[in-house]
């Protein structure tokens, strides 16, 4: 369900079909849940008097909203989480190109989109965890989860999951589909269970005693160390964690950012915004607020990602990802992975 805030969607909506852009609003389209985004939006508003109306939503249902509204959307701006989603937007048509010396000088071109249409701005790493007590030769690479040695040892997500499509098609890029496919069916042989619940479920699976390995996002468990978070901050002391492909190419990144609608009628508040998302301020925000790492080079990390340790991202070009999508999906059919 969508959950509009700050406006009604359907006031908004038809405000802004019936009459002129208003200066001074931003409509801001967001599928990220994350209650700490707030200040990014309270900051924005002081620094430039520019008010934010937002709408909350799953990214699937907004894209869907967007297209189905069509020139008539209020909606200046996506923000979703996930290369795989960011490119159902475009492909969608309902993002547009910009151009912008701001974000072209900040954000790295490899999380940038081709075309311009989209950026991110904030990352994760997909990290895998292990029991220390019952994993003595955790697997290091993402290839290695298939290795026959781990039998029904790993907990993982669902085919379903962005997180495990976009990671899926980043080995098609590096590795060619035969490998991927591969690796996807010695994951599915090597599981401990169907696959079932979010990341956080993952490492609580294996805190658990269902599985001794575990896949999942580097901020659900950087949260643990940051408040309490149950079935998890309790136990971390039983949990071993590392950083995949360190002596290839490198720990998979999963992305959030955002770009400009194809029909925004407040474009030039949208490039502002999204110029202020790669601000010192705004990316030492996602660190501090969410436990992420910061898309711009240089940002120092809260401590809660700093615990983690230094490692090797994987810095391929996200756009040819993106392109490897469809064939991800494919091998995850194919193979049976629930």
């Amino acid at each position: 369900m969508l959950k509009a805030t700050t406006v009604l969607a359907g006031a908004l909506t038809a405000a802004v079909a019936t009459a002129a852009a208003a200066e001074g609003e931003l409509n801001i389209y967001s599928s990220r849940h994350y209650d700490t985004d707030e200040q990014l939006y309270s900051e924005f508003e002081e620094a430039t008097g520019i008010t934010i109306n937002r709408i909350e939503g799953n990214a699937d249902e907004l894209i869907a909203r967007m297209t189905a509204e069509g020139e008539n959307s209020p909606a200046d701006i996506l923000i979703t989480v996930d290369t795989s989603r960011l490119t159902r937007a475009k492909d969608a048509g309902v993002l547009q190109s910009i151009e912008s010396d701001v974000l072209e000088a900040r954000v790295p071109g490899y999380l940038q989109d081709e075309d311009n249409q989209w950026f991110g701005f904030s990352q994760r790493s997909r990290i895998i965890f292990y029991d220390k007590d019952e994993v003595a030769n955790p697997p290091l690479t993402y290839l290695d989860l298939a290795d026959p040695a781990y039998k029904g040892k790993v907990c993982i997500r669902s085919s379903k999951n962005t997180y495990n499509q976009t990671l899926l098609a980043s080995i098609v890029t590096h590795h060619g589909a035969g490998t991927a496919r591969n690796w996807a069916e010695g994951v599915v042989a090597n599981m401990a269970r169907d696959p079932q619940g979010g990341d956080t479920d993952q490492i609580r699976g294996l805190v658990s005693g269902e599985c001794d390995i575990a896949v999942a996002n580097s901020y659900y468990f950087a949260r643990s160390i940051r408040k309490d978070v149950k079935g998890v901050s309790e136990n971390r002391d039983q949990i071993g964690w590392l950083f995949p492909s360190q002596n290839t190419e490198g720990a998979h990144m999963n992305l959030s950012g955002g770009g400009v609608a194809v029909h925004a009628p407040n474009k030039d508040n949208a490039i502002k915004f999204l110029e202020y998302l790669a601000s010192d301020s705004a990316q030492a925000y996602f660190s501090a607020g969410n436990d992420e790492y910061p898309a711009v080079p240089g940002v120092g990390l809260a401590p809660s990602i700093a615990a983690l340790g230094h490692f090797k991202p994987d810095d391929v070009n996200l756009s040819e990802v993106a392109r490897n999508l469809p064939e991800a999906q494919k091998i995850f059919n194919d193979v049976g992975w629930k």
